[in-house]
């Protein structure tokens, strides 16, 4: 298999792991410092998916991490598989999460003008462009896994 920035075991692979890992368990926080935020479904599945999102990406960055402790190169075409599709699967809940959200804010807090408090609906919108943010890493890291296991 090629050997190229963002693949297993680089140091690029990790920076991309750790950022999805940040990104996502921001998004986390700032949804349940909100208040309200259970009374809205798609908030809550926010909040699942960013939890899935937290778990998949801190477990390839410790491996990610192991590896260039190791000097080790995880080209294995099965390990390489699973990343494949571990990182589409939490890819697309992520943007399904976030995508329902956003269109929850602009419905409710925009549209309807149902924010009675300027501070929820911010920590909303954070959360939400933290989850968005979090999806564009783990859309490049899914990208870079489908190319490698492509290259062979």
């Amino acid at each position: 298999m090629k050997d190229f920035a963002g693949t297993p075991g680089t140091l690029t692979a990790l920076g991309l792991r750790i950022s999805q890992c940040i990104f996502a368990a921001g998004s986390i926080t700032a949804m349940a410092t909100a208040s309200t935020f259970f009374n809205f479904t798609a908030f809550c599945y926010l909040i699942a998916s960013m939890g899935l999102q937290v778990i998949w990406s801190f477990g390839l960055a410790l491996l990610d991490a192991y590896a260039l402790i190791q000097k080790k190169v995880l080209h294995n075409s099965i390990l390489v598989s699973l990343f494949v599709v571990g990182d589409w699967v939490t890819a697309t809940l992520s943007l399904a999460a976030a995508s329902a959200s956003a269109g929850i804010t602009v419905l409710l807090f925009d549209d309807v003008k149902h924010c009675s408090y300027l501070s929820e609906c911010e920590k909303y919108q954070f959360s939400i462009a933290l989850a968005f943010l979090s999806w564009i890493t783990i859309a490049i890291s899914s990208l870079i896994m489908l190319w490698l296991l492509a290259a062979g």
